[in-house]
């Protein structure tokens, strides 16, 4: 049988390197026998690693061809890959609470026109450019992650391909065309490239667009988020290893909740308004033209003299029985739409807290359908994500007091023991004092167990350390 070697990779453990030799017998018809020994590792040349990697698998231990890919592939389960998920799982987050700022551009002035806050457009450009510098990082980042070959899987060998353009063919086929949608600075495009460049009703079409695009990208963004935790949790077993990060964790989510529900709340209520001002527009027709309703359009001589002849703050009024805004009436009431940017993003913050937690009880809504299905979609979301929030919360706040609750009831119990059995009263302080002892001692945790679980040569190190303060103080003796 003529002579092959193995290309393998171990997922969990330490890579080891090793070379797969091949000893043929002459006397068990050319039947071959594998032997691993183990040898230095050896640096190969560029030269020789594009030859080596042609339509490569690595299966579950290293050889040294990982080692050569080591510069050019990286390891799925690898420390770089995954320091790098916990970076952009960060970036992904703070993504997701960026792109609703969007929808707090729009602004409604006195003049009953709405128009582009620049200074807010400015910042969300620069700190929304930086943050898809990330998501290009992450798109070459998967063009030089392996994966696993899903026909290994059935075997359970778990090969790893580590071809590069088997993984660009396997990237461009799945996910790629999702990131890279992802990644485009769309919105600052509308912002700066489009809407300036248009006016009247064109312009105010394109800020519908880019509401939706701001939507779209959003739901591309969080759905990357799904796959990049699980990753997480395959390689280190838990998302947070502290339960006081966990609960956190989960709390800032159902914040980012609430951040999302105040800004499309905010947004639909100077849609709302500008539909008041639509229809009201409508019934002064030819005297008014809807492009009078953008601020581009304030200079205008026919615009003044129809502003100053209408009757706008009269017909959209929240008292008024012109228009029923609903659940957007505390929008025009307090004058939020108007207001500078900290107070108006702080208020639609606690309005969408509020109705989250509240399942959206206290919304009085008018017959716009829009406007019930948005109150739909805060009842459910309240509903799910308010469930969610106790449940994740509970379960980590447990996991502190876990222990302390299992040795009260341990010590009750024994309490009820020691009054069955009549123990005379300095046996049962004895107890007690055993009890507290063990309990400052090991804060209950099962020490034997622990070690019992741990290899030979590691448990004989930690018993070493353990008792080696006690050598030493009988040596000092």
């Amino acid at each position: 049988m003529s002579s092959g070697r193995s290309r393998s990779v171990r997922f969990h453990d330490d890579i080891e390197i090793d070379e797969l030799a091949e000893l043929e017998s002459e006397e068990s018809d050319h039947l071959s026998m594998l032997a691993y020994k183990m040898k230095d590792r050896k640096k190969l040349g560029k030269d020789a690693i594009g030859k080596s990697l042609a339509g490569r698998e690595l299966s579950r231990v290293f050889s040294e061809d990982y080692d050569a890919a080591e510069m050019l592939v990286l390891d799925p389960r690898g420390t770089r890959v995954n320091r790098w998920n916990k970076i952009f799982l960060v970036a992904c987050l703070i993504s997701l609470f960026v792109d609703p700022l969007f929808f707090y551009l729009p602004v409604a002035k006195k003049d009953k026109c709405t128009d582009m806050s620049l200074g807010l457009g400015v910042s969300l450009t620069i700190i929304r450019s930086m943050i898809d510098a990330f998501y290009i990082i992450q798109i070459y980042v998967r063009f030089q992650t392996a994966y696993v070959a899903p026909s290994s899987r059935v075997s359970g060998r778990g090969e790893l391909i580590i071809d590069p353009s088997k993984i660009a063919s396997n990237y461009l086929h799945k996910d790629f065309w999702l990131d890279l949608v992802a990644a485009l600075p769309l919105p600052q495009v509308m912002i700066w490239a489009v809407i300036p460049n248009l006016r009247g009703s064109q312009m105010i079409a394109s800020r519908h667009v880019l509401r939706f695009v701001t939507i779209f990208q959003y739901l591309l963004r969080l759905y990357s988020i799904y796959p990049l935790s699980s990753e997480i949790v395959k390689v280190n077993g838990v998302m947070m290893e502290k339960a006081w990060a966990g609960a956190a964790y989960n709390l800032t989510l159902y914040m980012l909740a609430s951040h999302v529900l105040g800004s499309s709340w905010y947004l639909l209520s100077i849609e709302r308004q500008d539909e008041c001002w639509k229809k009201a527009c409508t019934l002064q027709y030819p005297y008014c033209r809807y492009h009078y309703l953008d601020c581009h359009s304030i200079g205008d001589p026919d615009r003044s003299a129809w502003f100053r002849s209408s009757n706008l703050s009269g017909l959209c009024d929240q008292n008024s029985d012109f228009f029923q805004f609903g659940i957007f009436a505390d929008a025009l009431t307090l004058e939020i739409t108007a207001s500078k940017f900290l107070n108006k993003y702080y208020y639609c913050l606690w309005w969408g807290l509020k109705n989250l937690s509240s399942v959206g009880q206290n919304l009085s809504t008018s017959t716009h359908v829009a406007e019930i299905i948005f109150a739909v979609i805060v009842a459910i979301l309240g509903l799910v994500l308010f469930a969610l929030l106790i449940g994740n919360m509970q379960t980590y706040l447990q996991s502190t007091t876990m222990r302390l609750e299992e040795w009260r009831i341990r010590r009750t119990d024994t309490e009820k023991w020691m009054h069955h059995r009549q123990l005379p009263r300095y046996l049962k302080q004895n107890v007690r004092r055993y009890d507290q002892f063990k309990w400052v001692a090991t804060r209950g945790v099962d020490e034997e167990t622990i070690l019992r679980n741990l290899p030979v040569d590691l448990r004989r190190d930690i018993k070493r350390h353990l008792c080696l303060n006690l050598v030493r103080q009988i040596e000092s003796q």
